[in-house]
């Protein structure tokens, strides 16, 4: 068998190569622990390495900004098993106005859009930390402002699988799989913001709450495969980001899983999304992939 794992940062973008580089050798262990050859783009012109290795390959994962996922994973579905989250559901996450506005139309807290005075400004469409900042300016051509939500920073790493009528369930009716809830660590140098890692599992007395809001906010975006859903747990637990891709998280997630990664998106982008998985321990990670066992 053989596994497509396709990640666009290693080569073309060296502010994420580090963190891209950390996921792609975590999943392609996975992989090779369960009997795959892995295959992945090297140097060169990205859409053309897809085209020419997905043919030859039995399952197929990309990972890559969200502006531009949707037209690699599009890629993979037209010439192998996709097993991540659907090219069209990424154009839908991949635009933070749309996506905020699916989420607070059901009922979701989102940071509501700012236009004037202190805001914080982010991409409408990209990668959420890059150039993301606190400020009065207006914002750029291809950016928009939220009112800044001061409070923990949160994520829930998940795996749907199959999207079955309006929300996201397997073929045999499981709900999608939640691995873990994971801490957040952002630095902030002046106005700006930057990501440096986190720590999982991590227990949170609003646990049930955050878990509830993660999955519905996967389903009501249709994600299959991994999904990272961002947080800032406050007054409210506010969506501000949602990942159909996977996300730095799962380096400390494969550290303490005793289950293999490579066997659950496989199995979920067939309908086979297990209950629950079994975390040993609990980790820090940081964005270049160096893992401390905490406890």
């Amino acid at each position: 068998m053989k596994a497509l794992i396709a990640e666009y940062t290693v080569f073309n973008d060296p502010e994420l190569a580090p963190e891209g580089r950390a996921m792609l050798n975590v999943l392609k262990e996975s992989f090779e622990r369960c009997g795959y050859e892995v295959l992945s783009p090297e140097k060169g012109d990205f859409k053309d390495e897809i085209k020419k290795i997905a043919p030859e390959c039995d399952v197929g994962l990309v990972i890559a900004p969200d502006d531009i996922l949707g037209k690699f994973t599009k890629i993979v579905e037209d010439n192998t098993r996709n097993i991540g989250c659907g090219s069209l559901n990424i154009a839908l996450c991949s635009n933070k106005l749309r996506t905020g506005s699916v989420l607070s139309s059901n009922g979701i807290a989102v940071p509501e859009e700012v236009h004037e005075g202190l805001k914080l400004i982010k991409k409408i469409n990209g990668v959420d930390g890059q150039n993301m900042r606190l400020s009065k300016e207006s914002p750029e051509e291809g950016e928009f402002g939220q009112k800044f939500i001061s409070g923990e920073n949160i994520s829930v790493s998940l795996v749907g699988g199959r999207v079955t009528g309006d929300v996201c369930l397997s073929y045999s009716g499981k709900k999608p799989l939640v691995l873990s809830v994971n801490k957040q660590y952002l630095k902030r140098e002046g106005d700006r913001f930057f990501y440096m890692g986190g720590e999982t599992p991590f227990s949170h007395p609003r646990e049930d709450e955050i878990i509830e809001t993660a999955v519905k906010s996967l389903n009501l975006l249709g994600c299959q495969g991994y999904t990272g859903v961002d947080m800032v747990v406050s007054d409210e637990i506010y969506v501000v980001d949602v990942n159909p891709r996977p996300t730095t998280s799962l380096v400390g997630i494969c550290a303490v899983m005793e289950e293999e990664i490579a066997d659950i998106l496989v199995g979920s982008s067939k309908g086979d999304v297990p209950d629950s998985v079994h975390l040993n321990g609990r980790v820090s990670f940081d964005t270049k992939g160096v893992v401390t066992r905490i406890e």
